[in-house]
């Protein structure tokens, strides 16, 4: 029996309207065809299979304890997920029928592992091809049938995957145990979870906001002159050129080089006025743009969010809805801008469809040129997957909705620049020189718009006043200054992030390293997550309240912020996590070891929950007891009736203690003690039989253990 397997059941249902019929329709199965042709379509319902909990590995690691710190599996297990079982055991009858496997997960990292994975599970000795398919209308699907591969060529792509997976796992049940169970112990409640890559994109949102409420305006000073040609047969018309900063007065610049005195702005104008010049550099010439490349998922939700300010989320949806559900648009998760030079072929049967289905656009599609052949169309930068663009179909199944309208005419504008002629810029700059002083003019304009006519421009923003086209002058021509003037200015604060800046900043992480040889060693391209998993990054987030919205803008909440100052720079920063980022693309293409990649990873998180590496700062050390109440350190106050102990966490606590001169009989001397239950804080008690021990968290935790000589016992007493 030959066995497709699709990643999700609209893609099983597109392979089995491909193949020929006739079609008998099970649980989660298609069967098509007849005699030798007979072939089964099922599918996953996205991935089947999880990693397993700790304690499947071992029975003591189900307890939060710092001791059982790290937790590295012998043997790594996946186990099914109980939502999706069902679909499972379909597929585990299937496979042990089939005689040939045909793998058609999404062209993407966990799209080969999620179909890989599975048939790993049953240990399946069939051999198995594979099927890229990125668009989903049925010639297209029926052409990647007819091009099956052998599944062992994308085993890199599969190993890259299952690196991730392990690598996520690893880094934060370990970190997450470890620094949630550090905090608790000092007084702290909930859960702080800690990501590989979550925690230092939180990290780039707090570090912007703090950097904006630290900010403190300062006022520099901008030097401009009015300069005219002195000879009568040149070009008489007055310009306006800038004050280019010169290394002698580096003493009065800031880093951006921005003059921030006064006095020698001042003296510097005054120096130039009324005085004669020359022309030092003339440099004019039409500067040809050529369009820009249809969109990968991340340059699609950036240029969604600016144009729309629409969520990284809400594009991915609408972009997943567009190719499954209308078949309107290729494969949305794609991280290319390219395309094969086989889709060259279908420009006028793509520009048609476009046509139909976006009227508004048909003008455009019957000027598109078809003999015009752009730099998109190439094969050695194609892989998996390539650029999103429209499909050939000319209807969408159903009505679009508003958002699905906005994408797909934002997807087709940019493909239809490819068939565009170039934009043609009028560049001008002039630069003088008046005593030991230089002055740059410059110009530009857009003198042929060309492919720029498709662009969609916000609505909102401002346009600059165009400047009045630069005299023609040559060099070494003699100028005079007419005027000059000096202009205070104020240093503006960073912007808060938005969705198209947050993903611009995870796409290019190599600007916020911080390493200076780090970032040498990163790529333009190297970036924190994936095209497919970036926006469930931000949006997870977004679900356990570390941000929020702020109009269009994204913020940090305080427990965002209390997150990130609780960790050291090592995990808040994205310098590791860029740095194993790019080791997993070099898996991918084969250039790393992944085993090698695991052993580093385990290294670091040794020296993140060593006993000197990284841990939580207590503060100097101190005689007080910890609070009665939540078990927090306590600090001495003066009181109407004399001195205290008093909760550092007044007003949230109100625990008090008298000062005693012998250690409390109550344990609040030791340190803090996690509940096994909710991993508040244990308090020592009394109660009519004697000591115990119960949470801090009472009455909304109930667990109690036994007293052993004046601490816990670690037998259960009673639990919720």
């Amino acid at each position: 029996m030959l066995l497709y397997i699709a990643e999700k059941p609209s893609l099983g249902r597109a392979i089995a309207a491909a193949l020929p019929g006739p079609y008998q329709k099970g649980q989660g199965w298609i069967r098509c065809g007849t005699g030798i042709e007979t072939a089964t379509v099922s599918w996953c319902i996205g991935h089947l299979l999880e990693p397993a909990e700790p304690a499947s590995y071992n029975p003591v690691w189900k307890t939060w304890r710092q001791n059982d710190l790290p937790m590295f599996p012998d043997k790594w297990q996946v186990t099914p997920k109980d939502s999706v079982r069902q679909q499972l055991n379909v597929l585990e009858s299937l496979i042990r029928q089939a005689d040939t496997i045909v793998h058609a997960g999404d062209p993407d990292r966990e799209g080969q592992l999620l179909v890989d994975e599975v048939i790993r599970y049953f240990g399946s000795k069939a051999p198995v091809k594979r099927v890229l398919i990125n668009d989903l209308t049925p010639a297209a699907v029926a052409k990647a049938l007819q091009q099956p591969r052998d599944n062992l060529e994308f085993r890199r792509l599969s190993h890259s995957a299952l690196a991730r997976q392990r690598a996520d796992w690893l880094y934060g049940i370990n970190l997450t145990r470890f620094y949630t169970l550090s905090y608790q112990q000092q007084g702290q409640k909930g859960v702080y979870s800690v990501g590989r890559v979550q925690t230092p994109v939180l990290g780039l949102v707090v570090e912007r906001d703090n950097s904006i409420e630290s900010f403190e305006p300062k006022p520099y000073f901008r030097i401009e002159a009015r300069f005219k040609a002195q000879e009568e047969e040149a070009d008489q018309q007055s310009f306006t050129a800038r004050w280019l900063p010169d290394e002698q007065f580096q003493d009065y610049l800031d880093e951006e080089n921005r003059l921030l005195d006064r006095a020698t702005a001042e003296q510097i104008a005054a120096s130039v006025q009324s005085r004669p010049g020359s022309v030092v550099e003339s440099r004019f010439r039409d500067r040809p743009e050529a369009p820009p490349l249809p969109f990968s998922l991340s340059a699609l939700q950036i240029e969604a969010g600016r144009l729309f300010r629409m969520g990284a989320k809400d594009v991915l949806d609408t972009a997943q809805n567009l190719y499954e559900q209308h078949q309107l648009i290729t494969y949305p998760r794609s991280d290319s801008r390219y395309l094969p030079e086989g889709h060259f072929a279908q420009r006028e049967q793509v520009t048609g469809a476009i046509a139909r289905v976006l009227p508004e656009l048909a003008e455009a599609c019957g000027k598109a040129d078809f003999s015009r052949r752009t730099a998109v169309w190439n094969d050695k930068k194609v892989d998996a997957h390539h650029a999103i663009i429209p499909t050939s179909r000319t209807a969408a199944n159903g009505k679009l909705t508003d958002a699905e309208q906005k994408i797909y005419g934002l997807v087709s504008r940019y493909y239809l620049m490819q068939f565009s002629a170039d934009a043609i810029h009028r560049e001008g700059r002039l630069t003088i020189r008046v005593t030991e002083h230089r002055f740059r003019a410059t110009e530009t304009a857009v003198l042929e718009p060309g492919w720029k006519t498709l662009e969609l421009k916000l609505r909102d923003s401002n346009k600059e006043t165009e400047k009045p086209p630069l005299p023609r002058l040559n060099k070494s021509e003699p100028v005079f200054c007419e005027d000059s003037t000096v202009k205070e200015r104020k240093t503006q604060p960073p912007q808060h992030f938005t969705d198209a800046t947050l993903l611009s900043a995870m796409t290019n992480i190599a600007r916020f390293v911080t390493d200076t040889e780090l970032r040498k060693t990163l790529r333009e391209t190297d970036g924190l997550g994936t095209e497919a998993t970036r926006a469930n990054i931000i949006d997870t987030l977004f679900k356990r309240d570390y941000l929020y919205r702020d109009s269009r803008h994204i913020r940090a909440t305080d427990k965002g912020k209390a997150l990130i100052s609780a960790l050291p720079e090592s995990v808040s920063k994205p310098d590791r996590t860029a740095v194993w980022e790019a080791t997993l693309e070099g898996i991918r293409r084969g250039e790393d070891d992944p085993r090698k990649f695991l052993e580093t990873l385990k290294a670091e998180i040794r020296r993140f929950i060593g006993p000197a590496a990284d841990a939580p700062d207590t503060g100097p050390q101190s005689n007080a007891p910890n609070c009665p109440k939540c078990r927090a350190p306590m600090t001495d106050r003066d009181g109407k009736f004399g001195r205290f102990f008093a909760c550092t966490r007044y007003p949230d606590c109100r625990g008090t203690r008298p000062i005693e001169n012998a250690a409390p009989e109550d344990g609040t001397e030791q340190k803090p003690i996690p509940c096994p239950h909710c991993f508040s804080p244990l308090v020592r008690r009394k109660g009519k039989k004697g000591w115990f021990w119960g949470c801090s968290n009472f009455p909304a935790c109930r667990q109690t253990l036994d007293d052993d000589d004046g601490k816990p016992a670690t037998r259960l007493r009673k639990s919720t």
